[in-house]
């Protein structure tokens, strides 16, 4: 409600967030759940890292269930920022605001909308946001973004504010030429999205279009040199932040050049946490109502301020939220992959909090505060908050039983003013310091590292047959993956191997995760003890059998309550749906009564006898503990 002064009242996050979800509604978009932060059959990566990732097929032609208009909030984790959490705006973990056009509206109807959000509902000062667009490329066929541009104009027109256009080019460019008043910018391939990045990188096939970004200016922040001799609107010294990037998809590569695409889609997403931060006229968005309650909760665990310990508490803030969620998701600390980073976020916000003089559990408080502030608007915190906090807790008690002993080593490491990749190794298993938390430890101590330590470390890793998370090197990229005919295979593989392990072990089983490659597929799922030769003979058996009876493959849509009660379909521990799902059925030629009936996005093979191909069986490879209660199966097709 307006305020005596006409200000809007200052929202908090959870209200901006209800009020956007509400605000798309109104205008025909449906909304859906947030997916995972592990996504599901997309080998890419670890995470999902934006809240297009979980959009991508539908962005690329599928049809979504849901129709044409989407919104939701999504939860998202990007770890490869891991290091840069310490500021005033860096956050590993995150939620973004977004809504779809998939062939419906476009450019017209979204800026005006998002500027109506922001400036209405939310109440932003409309005289601090600013706006960048496309620039073009002659080379190449694409014209500038004046369509944008021109929209923008009028919006700021109608709202009283000068519309001056500024031509940047690179960012580079951008701490040369500066802000000269303007408020329409142009840039080139920051402006521009792909899966692969700038237009020229695009392969024949890969769709891709021109974006525009918003950005709020906080004049109470000075530019720093250090950054660039001038200030524009993307650069880094946080004077302007951005809140939100709306996605025009519409042109497709091909290998005469680039021509429009006959379904044009938009793909907007916008920072919950940095919009919350420009709603309170604050550049630091830990003082939110997402997270200003943790930092509170810190402060009196410690008996220190905030404000003399902004990197610590922020650290612990963010690292907990993160592993908060992860938990939520299915997620436990271990040394592979998902887990390792879980692992180190924990050990991580140990180590902080070790700063802090908090030398005593505290995970518990600090988790049940992230949990209280989330369990509101998502009803799986509060289903799962207390095994999450065991979980925490758990690792928390591991790790101090040797994080003095550590530290300790490390001052001893210090006194030779070296750290090599066997000494990081020894921290690593003696101590359970995870290898980037000995190397920042280091630098702490301005203590040189080796330079090649992570092949010392590998090596020293092999040695005792263990595996290091770098074996999923560059796997924090992003993308969609997994569509290629072996990929198909092994998810169809997928369910028979759970039909087979849910008629063989009873329906104690539930699926807990997997993971396609390559080179083969991974199923995580529940039961108490490890499987016998025999039991897993008994699965290849039964999963070669349903190849060789080469099943029909077919999916149909259906109200979700209807595929998981009435249908009896399976889905995965955790998961989440909309109003309607995606079924999978694999039928015997001869039968109406479908083998396998799965809640799954794909994709598949048409028929199971496509999986024995070049006279290819299944075969299990290892059947190992994944966590407490969860065994892993991983199988191949030779």
């Amino acid at each position: 409600m307006p305020s005596k002064t006409g200000r809007i009242a200052k929202m908090t996050a959870q209200e901006i967030r209800q009020a956007y979800l509400n605000f798309f509604k109104d205008r025909g978009h449906s909304i859906i759940p947030r997916a995972l932060l592990v996504p599901e059959g997309d080998p890419s990566t670890l995470f999902t890292g934006s809240g297009m990732q979980p959009l991508l097929p539908y962005l690329l032609g599928q049809d979504h269930p849901e129709g044409k208009r989407i919104v939701d909030s999504q939860t998202c984790l990007r770890a490869q920022d891991i290091e840069e959490v310490g500021d005033n705006r860096h956050t590993t973990f995150f939620e973004m605001l977004g809504n779809w056009s998939l062939g419906d509206y476009f450019k017209q109807e979204q800026l005006a909308w998002v500027w109506e959000f922001l400036t209405q509902t939310v109440g932003l000062d409309k005289n601090r946001i600013f706006v960048s667009c496309y620039s073009g490329n002659q080379k190449l066929g694409i014209p500038k973004d004046e369509e944008s541009a021109d929209i923008w104009a009028g919006i700021f027109s109608k709202s009283g504010l000068s519309a001056k256009r500024v031509d940047i080019g690179s960012q580079e460019n951008g701490y040369r030429l500066g802000e000269q008043g303007g408020r329409i910018f142009f840039y080139e391939d920051k402006n521009w999205w792909s899966r692969a990045g700038s237009p020229k990188d695009m392969p024949v096939g890969e769709p891709g279009g021109p974006d525009s970004e918003l950005f709020y200016l906080y004049p109470q922040v000075k530019h720093d040199p250090k950054y660039g001799r001038l200030c524009h609107i993307n650069c880094d010294c946080g004077r302007y932040i951005e809140l939100g990037n709306c996605v025009f998809m519409e042109y497709l590569k091909s290998k005469d050049g680039f021509i429009k695409l006959p379904k044009r889609n938009v793909d907007y997403g916008g920072g919950l946490e940095r919009i919350a931060a420009a709603a309170i006229d604050d550049p630091d968005v830990y003082e939110i109502s997402l997270m200003r309650p943790i930092i509170s909760t810190l402060e009196r665990l410690s008996g220190r301020t905030y404000d003399s310990n902004h990197t610590a508490m922020r650290v612990i803030t963010d690292h907990l939220r993160a592993a908060t969620f992860l938990g939520i998701d299915g997620v436990v600390p271990s040394n592979k992959e998902q887990g390792y980073v879980m692992r180190r976020l924990i050990r991580r916000a140990v180590r902080f909090a070790f700063d802090l003089g908090i030398e005593q559990n505290f995970i518990e408080e600090v988790t049940n505060a992230v949990a209280d502030l989330y369990a509101p608007d998502f009803t799986e915190v509060s289903d799962r908050r207390h095994q999450v906090i065991a979980t925490l807790t758990k690792e928390e008690k591991v790790f101090r039983q040797t994080l003095r002993k550590g530290i300790r080593k490390l001052d001893q490491l210090s006194i030779q003013g070296r750290l090599s990749g066997d000494d990081i190794f020894v921290l690593y298993d003696t101590f359970g310091f995870p290898a980037e938390l000995s190397v920042e430890e280091a630098f702490k101590r301005d203590l040189a590292v080796e330079s090649d330590w992570r092949k010392t470390f590998a090596k020293r890793m092999e040695e005792q047959r263990a595996r290091s998370h770098t074996a999923a090197k560059g796997a924090f990229k992003g993308g969609l993956g997994g569509h290629s005919v072996i990929h198909r295979k092994y998810h169809t593989a997928t369910h028979l191997l759970y039909k087979a392990l849910r008629e063989q072990l009873g329906d104690q089983v539930i699926q807990h995760g997997s993971n396609i490659t390559e080179e083969r597929l991974r199923f995580d799922f529940s039961y108490p003890s490890k499987l016998t030769p025999e039991q897993i003979k008994g699965l290849e058996d039964s999963v070669n059998a349903q190849i060789k009876r080469d099943l029909v493959v077919s999916w149909a849509e259906y109200p979700t309550d209807y595929a998981l009660k009435e249908l009896g379909a399976l889905g995965a521990f955790g998961d989440r749906y909309g109003d309607k799902v995606k079924v999978y059925a694999m039928t015997p030629k001869d039968s109406d009564k479908p083998y396998s009936l799965e809640v799954c996005g794909g994709p598949h093979v048409e028929h199971t006898g496509e999986l024995a191909e070049g006279g290819k069986k299944f075969k299990i490879i290892k059947e190992e503990s994944s966590s407490a209660g969860i065994r892993r199966i991983k199988a191949v097709l030779v």
